[in-house]
């Protein structure tokens, strides 16, 4: 089956092999084995060592970010969500329920947010420490680039929270060149290629050190996870974690390397991506966001407007082909979303196009009617 969705991804054999052993995660062994790890997270987020650190935690993307922004945002501050997508909605969300106060800076969803009105909703509140923003929004496709956004925040003096879940390890990001953040999060899946259940933090040592005390939570508190490295030892766990998905991590970062890491595999996705994007419109879809604007990780079309047309049938239609894609949708309008990530390339977006097709024809949806 293949699979075209932001997350989890398409995995390659040697990743899913090794779910299938069991691990103690207490095992000087594996232990060391997890510890080599950490600084090849650094190395990737354009850390530095032993100014930057990796923070794992088990879990997913929403939970790292919610850890981030507990951490380093103290309760009752103030953050600004740079809002223009779904999933700066649930950040939104996270960081209320956290009991931060949440100031909005709403865009459209189907372009990135102009550094301009970011400087201005800065300039219009002083009282803003952090600004909170998605890199990638898996709910439409942009890309808000911190090389874009990053100055307009240091200017202003304030902090960034980064979610670069979706697309961590293929869009270019040094945390060392962007002195204004105080966190970049992902997690073990999509760009990087492994299976669900981990989530990291990278962050400048001395901004973990100055968290102490801020997130009202032990399991999510990323000071903690430092702390407890630094006591029991950069191998260690605070809690049972999910040891086989940290495992099939390791493998990926290996695959990663011998791809030849950031730009190749953004140089796989973006081909992936153009064959999906061109695709998608020769069947008679309607790209949702505007070629300028398409990030490299999803092309989001919107659904037909045809009588024959159903989601569900389209979705079960394609399934039955060998593919697999998002059964929901976080616009407005409705729409439907192609993952251009994972184990795929883009002979495997042509076949899965093939497959769209057939099931259009089988629909009589517009003018694929056999």
């Amino acid at each position: 089956m293949l699979m075209l969705l932001p997350g989890p991804v398409q995995t390659r054999p040697e990743v899913r092999a090794v779910m299938a052993e069991d691990i103690a995660p207490w095992d000087d062994e594996f232990r060391a084995e997890y510890a080599s790890m950490r600084p090849r997270i650094v190395k990737i987020a354009g850390g530095v060592e032993g100014e930057h650190v990796s923070l794992p935690l088990p879990g997913c993307g929403h939970m790292m970010v919610e850890a981030a922004i507990r951490t380093f945002v103290p309760a009752g501050g103030r953050l600004m969500v740079v809002q223009n997508g779904g999933y700066a909605d649930r950040l939104a969300r996270l960081a209320t329920e956290a009991g931060r106060v949440v100031v909005a800076l709403h865009h459209p969803d189907n372009e990135p947010c102009p550094p301009e009105k970011l400087a201005a909703a800065l300039h219009a509140s002083p009282d803003v420490t952090h600004v909170a923003v998605v890199v990638s929004e898996t709910g439409t496709g942009i890309v808000n680039d911190p090389a874009v956004l990053g100055p307009v925040i240091r200017a202003a003096g304030r902090r960034l929270i980064c979610d670069a879940v979706s697309g961590f390890g293929a869009l270019p990001f040094r945390i060392a060149d962007h002195p204004e953040c105080d966190v970049v999060v992902f997690t073990s899946n999509k760009c990087i290629e492994g299976l669900p259940g981990f989530g990291f933090a990278v962050a400048p040592i001395g901004r973990v050190e100055a968290a102490a005390g801020n997130a009202g939570s032990w399991v999510m508190d990323l000071h903690d996870v430092y702390r407890h490295a630094l006591r029991d030892g950069w191998g260690s766990f605070r809690f049972t974690p999910a040891v086989q998905a940290l495992r099939a991590f390791r493998v990926a970062l290996d695959l990663y390397d011998a791809e030849g890491g950031q730009p190749a595999r953004l140089a796989r996705y973006a081909a992936t991506r153009d064959v999906a994007y061109d695709g998608l419109q020769a069947l008679g879809f309607r790209p949702y966001v505007e070629r300028p604007n398409q990030g490299p990780i999803i092309v989001v079309v919107h659904q037909p407007q045809d009588p024959n047309w159903d989601f569900a049938r389209f979705l079960r239609g394609v399934k039955s082909r060998g593919v697999v894609i998002s059964n929901h949708f976080t616009t407005k309008a409705p729409t439907m979303r192609i993952g251009c990530i994972g184990a795929i390339d883009a002979d495997d977006m042509r076949f899965a196009l093939k497959q769209m097709e057939a099931t259009l024809a089988e629909m009589r949806v517009g003018n694929h009617a056999a």
